[in-house]
């Protein structure tokens, strides 16, 4: 709620820098013009609503906040005279949207110098008619280039995850179409061996023995141990010999797969015991099949899977059929930005991941927060060399306070003083030249504290440099009156 406050006094409107250097005339016609007022804890105006009104702070307390997803996230809160909102924007008329582009309440009783949007438009057309025009061309100048090299950035990032998820899917394709070929191959062996063995009518007895063997063949194929090189080139060597003892030629063809089936003689007795001695060649090479089978189909299945997994991965980091703003579990985001970027990282960069997941979820954007990961993962993998270098990369999350942290590290140079207050301006970059844009952590900036309220930082040494991402646990009530720092 607003009451009228004290006669606006010239000299205290010049005692503010915003206006320090005016005229005596034009500072009375702001007197004239405008007016002095005092707000009560609560909103003084809201996100969205018509920008009527700009409002230079005199004493008090401010706190400025944004809607992000149904929710207000405080962007800013402060007590210092002169601080200005509100229709600041007035002077570049119809050309943008006259609405306030964010909220603002007070937490104790706070005064204003309170100017129409019209009085303030008209006074910068008609005092500073130059600053205007460059304050235009520098507004819808900057929009413009960071508009175009923001959607260069993006298409560069969509393409560099594009090859990198064509080259992991790539593999578990390649895999099924070849153990899809071979298994073709195996199953017209079991037919015929099948045949062969049924061809005589003395040798029909042994079918149902030898089907009832299969069945047992394929479970035990299933559960097989993994076994070390040397215990199964131990274990090949005892089953070579026992085949080759009861006249099965080649046996060495044949132990390796049973042994990767969990064969020994003590299953292979089972089998001799079976079948006549005749057909026992016959039989092992059938069930050779049968095990070889098992085993491609394990592996067209462990390939599909794979390939699942990746799709559901690119689904997950795009954050398809979502809502934009939802309560998320940042590990699920790390864990899908990792996959899409895994190409990238390589073979020579670690990657430690520790995580607490005793954090419970945040408001956020999840398709925003995974632009903000893959930007820092990328700048941390740059740091390191690229792609084919050595080095560590860190992702850790913890709760500081009541915010979560999430940690991005690695074991490059490091970012040196001199330019560690800079790294977040726009067009800013260490990279040489056609490798950078320089708007990947001023966009990380801009989604972590100014969508979600956040703050992101970095701490680096030579051999550990941190980027830091802080995001609310539960954003704070706008209507709720907070106390005066």
């Amino acid at each position: 709620m607003t009451r009228p406050g004290t006669r606006c006094d010239e000299e205290e409107l010049r005692s503010l820098f915003l206006f320090e250097k005016l005229s005596d005339d034009q500072l009375a016609r702001l007197c004239r013009d405008g007016r002095v007022e005092w707000s009560d804890p609560g909103t003084v105006y809201r996100e969205g609503d018509p920008a009527a009104y700009l409002y230079v702070l005199f004493e008090g307390t401010v706190v400025l906040s944004r809607r992000v997803g149904g929710e207000d996230v405080d962007v800013n809160r402060t007590s210092t005279r002169g601080v200005y909102a509100g229709a600041f924007q007035a002077y570049l008329g119809d050309q943008v949207p006259q609405v306030y582009n964010n909220s603002m309440r007070v937490t104790a009783p706070s005064r204003f110098f309170v100017l129409p949007a019209e009085t303030f438009a008209e006074i910068m057309r008609d005092w500073f008619p130059m600053a205007v025009h460059l304050l235009e061309g520098l507004f819808f100048g900057t929009k413009n280039t960071q508009q175009a090299i923001g959607q260069r950035e993006r298409l560069l990032a969509l393409g560099s995850l594009t090859a990198g998820l064509t080259h992991e899917l790539n593999n578990p394709a390649a895999a099924a179409v070849r153990a899809t070929a071979e298994l073709r191959e195996r199953v017209a062996g079991m037919r015929h061996g099948l045949g062969d063995i049924a061809a005589d009518p003395i040798r029909r007895d042994s079918v149902d023995a030898l089907a009832r063997i299969q069945e047992d063949t394929a479970e035990l194929a299933a559960r097989a141990p993994a076994l070390s090189p040397l215990e199964a080139s131990d274990r090949e060597d005892v089953l070579t010999e026992w085949l080759d003892e009861h006249g099965v030629a080649d046996g060495w063809q044949l132990a390796p797969t049973f042994v990767q089936a969990g064969f020994d003689t003590s299953w292979l007795d089972r089998i001799a015991a079976a079948v006549p001695p005749d057909v026992l060649e016959a039989a092992m090479r059938w069930l050779n099949c049968t095990v070889e089978t098992e085993l491609l189909l394990d592996e067209i299945e462990d390939s599909t899977t794979r390939i699942s997994a990746l799709v559901d991965a690119a689904k997950h980091y795009a954050q398809l059929d979502r809502a934009p703003y939802r309560h998320t579990d940042v590990h699920d985001l790390l864990d899908s930005t990792l996959v899409m970027l895994s190409q990238k990282i390589g073979a020579g960069v670690s990657v430690v991941k520790d995580y607490d997941r005793t954090l419970p979820e945040v408001a956020a954007c999840p398709g925003e927060l995974n632009q903000v990961w893959t930007n820092l993962v990328d700048n941390a993998l740059s740091a390191m060399g690229g792609t084919g270098a050595d080095g560590t990369l860190s992702v850790r999350t913890a709760r500081d306070g009541d915010r979560l942290l999430v940690e991005i590290g690695d074991t490059g140079p490091g970012v040196p003083p001199e330019i560690r207050d800079r790294i977040f301006d726009p067009f800013f970059t260490t990279k040489p030249v056609g490798e950078g844009t320089g708007l990947g952590l001023d966009i990380s900036w801009r989604i972590v504290v100014g969508r979600h309220g956040g703050d992101l930082r970095v701490e680096s040494v030579p051999g550990d440099t941190r980027f830091q991402v802080r995001l609310p646990l539960s954003p704070s009530d706008p209507d709720t009156p907070e106390e005066s720092p």
